[in-house]
């Protein structure tokens, strides 16, 4: 029985709850950026707030029906199915060409293509959404405190503008590129653009490298997504509104790193960082999945998982890590969806699905062999587990080259890779200290700060809450020209300026040199 002190507390901390509760009109982008949007979305209705989502009616991992928010479901599809079988297939078959110009330059294209099909449809639903009268009525009279969305597509943030709410990005990509560059200075002198694989510390070739990334990145999203946004953007907000301007407007960046992921760089007020804020501390292993760790004994456990879009991997490539697995005394849990490679051997377990943050946390968990996701990398970094790295698409190969900086990955090229060059790697992760110290460095400073990453972000969406946004944090560096943002006006102002004076000064010891010498010949 409760006591009454008891009870009366605990009814009053209800009413308090939902009295306080805000109400977050959620516009999540589907896959694994969901897995991200869920945790924060959890953690906002455990506090009391109300909580709505808006997802397309094929969504792959956004269910209609949750106990933590109400959905608004669209009939137009966010992601086709392409993006989860063909699109990962054929980014598979040409990564497994190798890395060569002309293999990058058809990874590229295939990218470009599909990607555009996907801002494209996401620009209709959005107009099919505006064009719903009933719907916006209704998104209007439920007078949400603000949008949370991901900008990797760009709905959230028109929808945002749309009904005059603020905004908070929970973000690593935009529609653009990686997010650091739409909103903070980010010299190419010393800032690797992602996809170039360098560090902070680059030589002069690396330098010219990295500024051809940028261009040629920054072109290739472009023509992927700016047809499409700015016809969306003059439908609906007239000529004048510069449709990316939208993003750079937003009150909040939730950026899901830090600098024990990234290099060091220039930052700004308003981006708040949340690396790993998806991380937690390790549960208890399902009994049979226990079972099988302990019969490790003193040699240890390696899993492998490379992710939601890759399950299953080429039967030759599956065949070659099977093997290699086999050659190893440690026990190996792998996720792997397929036929069962022939050369398996007694030591490796074949799951579906694993519970990969409990079993990074297990103390006899020894390597992780990962495909370099950004949600992998850093679950690795919390329980301080190094990686062997098989980078596949997208961010992967960069985020393990950083892992690679710091000594805490060896990464293996999968188009390359047979059972000697895995076994090579896996051996060197397991038995060379350095790497597993490394990372357990990177882990102590992770979780060597003043309050947990989860609890960063959604102080910081509740401050936005009750403050009606946050333009005190927002620069106004996006609304000016390049010319003005670089001060080219002023120092090529200043510069004619010193020409005149330059000038001015040159005639005035001309004259003076002239009168001289005509006094001179007159007194002679």
């Amino acid at each position: 029985m409760l006591s009454p002190v008891l009870l009366v507390a605990s009814v009053l901390f209800v009413f308090y709850s939902v009295a306080r509760g805000g109400k977050v009109l959620v516009f999540p982008v589907d896959g694994s950026h969901w897995v991200n949007m869920k945790v924060i979305v959890e953690e906002l209705h455990s506090r009391g707030h109300n909580i709505t989502v808006v997802r397309a009616s094929n969504s792959w991992h956004i269910k209609e029906e949750s106990p933590h928010y109400t959905s608004i479901t669209l009939q137009m599809g966010q992601f086709h199915d392409y993006m989860v079988d063909d699109l990962s297939s054929e980014l598979l078959q040409l990564r497994m060409k190798g890395r060569s110009f002309s293999a990058d330059l058809a990874l590229g294209n295939l990218v470009v293509e599909r990607f555009s099909v996907m801002h494209r449809d996401i620009c209709t639903m959005v107009t099919a959404m505006f064009e719903d009268e009933s719907l916006m009525r209704s998104l209007q009279d439920a007078k949400y405190d603000l949008v949370l969305t991901d900008p990797a597509f760009g709905g959230g943030v028109f929808l945002a503008h749309r009904l005059h709410l603020p905004l908070v990005l929970n973000v690593r990509w935009t529609v653009r590129g990686e997010a650091h560059f739409d909103i903070a200075p980010s010299p190419l002198s010393y800032v690797p653009y992602p996809g170039a694989e360098l560090t902070d510390n680059m030589t002069f070739s690396q330098r010219l490298l990295n500024v051809f990334a940028y261009v040629f990145t920054r072109g290739t999203f472009s023509q992927m997504t700016d047809a499409h946004y700015t016809a969306l953007s003059k439908r609906y907000f007239g000529p004048d509104v510069d449709y990316f301007s939208l993003f750079q407007n937003a009150d909040i960046w939730l950026m899901r790193n830090d600098f024990t992921f990234e290099f060091p760089r220039p930052t700004m007020p308003n981006v708040v960082y949340m690396g790993g804020f998806q991380c937690k501390p390790a549960k208890p292993l399902p009994v049979d999945l226990e079972e099988f760790v302990q019969s490790s004994g003193q040699h240890g456990v390696i899993i492998m998982s490379l992710g939601t879009l890759f399950g299953s991997l080429p039967s030759d490539i599956s065949e070659e890590i099977a093997a290699a697995f086999a050659e190893l005394p440690q026990k190996v849990i792998w996720r792997h969806q397929g036929p069962k490679p022939s050369t398996l051997g007694n030591n490796t377990l074949l799951v579906d699905w694993m519970p990969q943050n409990d079993l990074l946390g297990h103390p006899k968990t020894k390597v992780f062999v990962a495909h370099g996701g950004t949600n992998g990398v850093q679950e690795a970094i919390y329980h301080g587990v190094p990686i062997v790295g098989l980078p596949l698409v997208f961010d992967q190969p960069d985020n393990l080259s950083k892992m690679v900086a710091r000594g805490t990955a060896k990464v293996v090229d999968i188009a390359t890779m047979d059972r000697a060059v895995f076994v090579e790697a896996l051996r060197e992760v397991l038995h060379e200290p350095s790497y597993r110290e490394n990372m357990q460095r990177l882990s102590r400073i992770h979780h060597d700060q003043p309050m947990k990453p989860l609890e960063r972000a959604i102080f910081w969406i509740e401050f936005v809450m009750r403050n009606g946004g946050a333009p005190h944090l927002r620069t106004q560096s996006f609304r000016m020209s390049w010319i003005a943002y670089h001060s080219v006006d002023v120092i090529l102002t200043l510069m004619m300026a010193l020409l005149l004076l330059l000038l001015i000064l040159f005639l005035t010891i001309k004259k003076c040199l002239s009168a001289l010498l005509k006094k001179k010949v007159k007194c002679e």
